[in-house]
């Protein structure tokens, strides 16, 4: 038996164009929140919505390789902010001398005061050993995973919920306090809530951490290296 696309497929047109604003301002207003966290909960259908959007995110092989630990209880997340004050003790000490009394003024996580932490994981074996599309390319699972974060990060900009990304944590200090298992891989973990104001521009560049780069810089043409002249191929 042949399978026969054709009627599964439905008209594409673009969106309009205040669908598309729509779009490009999550985009360019998603910002990484660690202080601005305010201390009401969101609601189940809420959180259910901004996971569903996650869950809508492209995977290689349509594997879904993604799982997603909700963290309320108060205990769990004061032993994830005690892993992240050893880790970022010794983050800071690999810094250069004149950039550590910097790096001890910037914010960098909300795990006590979002009222949401969330794991997001990568289950490698869901589609088998290998998976369709992952023979040459191992890692796209974990990319793929990557890409349901961005999709719950967009989706909680646009209701108007904050996030932010906690990188400086020890992997096997997460799964002992989380009891996620050692084939399990772990992608991101999230602090997750409401919010009233955000920088409008990313807190690291408003401190002076860094900046963003040029896109110009950033694109090449047909080879590594080819630059283009104002943007244009």
């Amino acid at each position: 038996m042949v399978f026969d696309p054709e009627p599964s497929l439905v008209a594409s047109a673009p969106f309009s164009e205040e669908e598309r604003a729509a779009v490009y301002r999550a985009i360019h207003t998603r910002r990484d929140v660690r202080d601005e966290f305010l201390p009401d909960e969101l609601s189940h259908e809420e959180v259910m919505r901004l996971l569903d959007a996650a869950h809508h995110a492209p995977s290689v092989g349509f594997m879904q390789p993604w799982n997603f630990l909700l963290i309320r209880d108060r205990g769990l997340r004061e032993a994830v902010h005690a892993a992240f004050e050893r880790a970022a003790e010794a983050e800071e000490a690999l810094l250069p001398q004149e950039r550590r009394a910097q790096y001890r003024s910037l914010k960098l996580q909300g795990i006590l005061k979002a009222p949401l932490n969330i794991c997001i994981t990568c289950d490698r074996s869901r589609q088998g050993r290998t998976g369709l599309g992952r023979t040459q390319q191992p890692e796209a699972d974990l990319l793929s995973t990557a890409c349901a974060v961005q999709n719950f990060w967009l989706a909680a900009r646009a209701e108007g919920i904050g996030v932010g990304w906690v990188s400086i944590l020890r992997e096997q200090d997460l799964r002992a306090i989380l009891d996620i298992p050692a084939d399990i891989a772990i992608v991101a973990y999230l602090c997750v809530g409401r919010v009233a104001k955000a920088y409008a521009q990313p807190e690291l560049e408003i401190r002076q951490w860094a900046k963003r780069l040029p896109l110009e810089e950033l694109i090449f043409s047909d080879r590594w290296g080819n630059r283009i002249n104002n943007s244009k191929g």
